[in-house]
Parts: C-alpha cells; structure tokens; sequence
C-alpha cells in the first residue's frame, strides 16, 4: 500500500518503511507524528481512493529520526557592467522521518506508547489550566484596559517660512 501526503508545500509519495526528508517539523527525535493531509491512497488488494483536495480520516503515521539541516546552495547575483554581485548560500532546516502505517478513513487506530506516556501528563497539565481562568475574571474591568497615550500638543503658530517674520 501506499499514499500521497503534503507537508511544507510538497506532496510525497510514501510506503511503510520508507525514509523521507521533508521540511522542518516541529518534534523531537524518536517522536511519533501524524500526516493527516493524505490526498491518496492504493494498494494491491484495496482500490484506488483520491481526495478531493484530501481524504478526510486517512492518517499517515511517522517516526522522527533526526533534524538536520540540509547542504548549502548558493544563490548568486550578477547584472553585468554594473559591477553588482552578491554571493550568499542557503541551509534548509529538515526533518527526516521513517513511514510507519499507512491507515485509510475509517479504520481503528493503534495507540502508540509515545502518545499513551504522553495523555497523563496532558490530564496533570488540565487542572493547572482550568485555574488560571479564574485568576483573570477575578481582576478588575479597569484595570485590563491598556493605558491610552497623551496626545500630541499642537505648536503655536505654525513654521515660519526663512526670510519672512511675523510682526
């Protein structure tokens, strides 16, 4: 089986197993992701399913191997006989990931051990969130209010024009 995912602007063709280098994710190594933008899925036994832009349910899921940053391009500039040149180079951030499953629309997710580790200390989190609410409708109207700023005095007179005086 395999699917057609976008990230970072890019569409990737993918299979179970594969390792792909895509733009910069926002996770650490050895962290489990999930692609839920698949515009395609096909297979061997199952049929063809295309997205109109995206299949809705369809998920890809991943494991971050390392962040990297990719080789340096040079980006030159000339206009010639205008001695204007400009050389500077370009390193972009990457994250390489392998493919794990591939789980079309509809069908049982497995819970991984990375997201079960991570749901009690979302549950420990909750209560400290559930405060602060209570903190801020507690203060005062008044005081929520950002101060305004003075407003600009007018100078008297106006600009006097150079070689002319006012009597």
């Amino acid at each position: 089986m395999y699917a057609v995912v976008k990230t970072g602007g890019k569409q990737y063709r993918v299979s179970p197993g594969d390792v792909i280098r895509v733009e910069k994710l926002a996770a650490e190594a050895g962290a489990l992701v999930e692609l839920d933008q698949v515009l395609m899925l096909a297979g061997e036994s199952a049929p063809l399913q295309v997205g109109v832009p995206r299949l809705e349910g369809a998920v890809v899921t991943a494991t971050v191997l390392e962040q990297m940053r990719d080789d340096t391009i040079l980006v030159f500039k000339k206009k010639r006989r205008h001695n204007y040149r400009r050389k500077r180079g370009h390193r972009q951030y990457l994250t390489v990931l392998r493919i794990g499953e591939i789980l079309p629309a509809g069908s049982p997710r497995q819970a991984a051990p990375a997201q079960a580790e991570a749901a009690p200390a979302q549950a420990e989190a909750a209560p400290a969130a559930a405060e602060a609410p209570a903190a801020t409708e507690a203060a005062p109207a008044h005081a929520a209010a950002p101060a305004k700023k003075p407003a600009a005095k007018a100078k008297a007179g106006g600009k006097a024009k150079p070689g002319k005086q006012k009597e």
